[in-house]
């Protein structure tokens, strides 16, 4: 069958047509996806990882196109990855904030628990707190110290534990002639024992007892200890306080440490007012000074 020049032409016509037509598609599609990308680009808070498929190009414009689409991502992942840094920094901050509130919180309940059952103890505001101890000198006891040393038999007492447990039988201690031998002052006999120590002293001044214990004699001494007081302290040990004005206790009276027993004076032999203080370890004198 002929066809004429006419109909031959349209069809020509119809099949550039056609030809151009996909042209026009490829012209507009790369557009539509390039806008779609940079949609997704300016609206999605996190850009996900690059398909491992490549992305489909068609032509010099789309290649262009997925160029500028992995620059923008290029670009967009350290702003992402320094927003997770920050994050994470953030989360770090506060976990390392909270575990110290949390041991802070449960340190409370683990100190209960070591504690048990023991119940809470809880004292006046105002009250006074001793820290006194058996064996040692405090207010409560103040023969503690004495007491101690006397554990044993008095003369077994060690010089350690003897010095300080009596007290001065003086608020003021002047000591003069001291224990051992000398002149006598009265006679001038050389190699007298003198059995005490002398403590200077204005007539009439209070002497008291150097430690608790029971009165064993209170009067006058015919062996020249004028007004004479004796205390015995238990355990082979006593002292004794001599030349008084007056005496102030008697026999059998238990006095304290401390306790007022007698008036200072210069009775018997003596030479002026003083006290003459002995200590006695079994009956037998011994130096004063090495148990004040």
């Amino acid at each position: 069958m002929s066809v004429s020049a006419p109909q031959q032409h349209g069809r020509r016509s119809a099949a550039r047509e056609a030809l151009a037509a996909p042209s026009i598609e490829l012209q507009s599609r790369p557009r539509d996806a390039a806008r779609r990308a940079r949609q997704r680009v300016e609206l999605s808070p996190e850009i996900l990882p690059m398909p491992s498929a490549p992305v489909p190009t068609r032509g010099r414009r789309s290649a262009a196109l997925s160029t500028d689409v992995r620059k923008a991502t290029a670009l967009r992942s350290p702003k992402i990855a320094q927003r997770s840094g920050l994050v994470l920094a953030a989360a770090s901050l506060s976990l390392a904030v909270l575990v110290p509130g949390t041991a802070a919180t449960f340190a409370p309940a683990a100190a209960q628990s070591s504690a048990g059952s023991s119940a809470a103890v809880s004292a006046d505001a105002t009250a006074e707190l001793s820290f006194s101890r058996p064996g040692s000198t405090g207010s409560l006891d103040p023969d503690s110290k004495l007491h101690e040393a006397l554990s044993v038999s008095a003369a077994k007492v060690t010089p350690a534990a003897a010095k300080g447990s009596l007290a001065a039988p003086l608020t003021k201690l002047v000591p003069t002639s001291p224990f051992g031998y000398r002149v006598n002052p009265l006679t001038g006999a050389m190699g007298e024992l003198h059995t005490g120590q002398d403590f200077a002293i204005a007539c009439g001044t209070d002497v008291f007892a150097a430690a608790g214990g029971t009165v064993t004699f209170a009067g006058w001494h015919s062996g020249g200890g004028g007004n004479r007081v004796v205390i015995d302290h238990g355990n082979g040990l006593s002292t004794s306080y001599n030349h008084n004005s007056s005496l102030v206790v008697k026999v059998g009276q238990k006095v304290s440490r401390g306790e007022l027993v007698a008036l200072s004076g210069t009775t018997g032999a003596s030479t002026g007012c003083h006290v003459h203080f002995e200590v006695m370890v079994n009956d037998k004198t011994v130096d004063p000074m090495g148990w004040l």
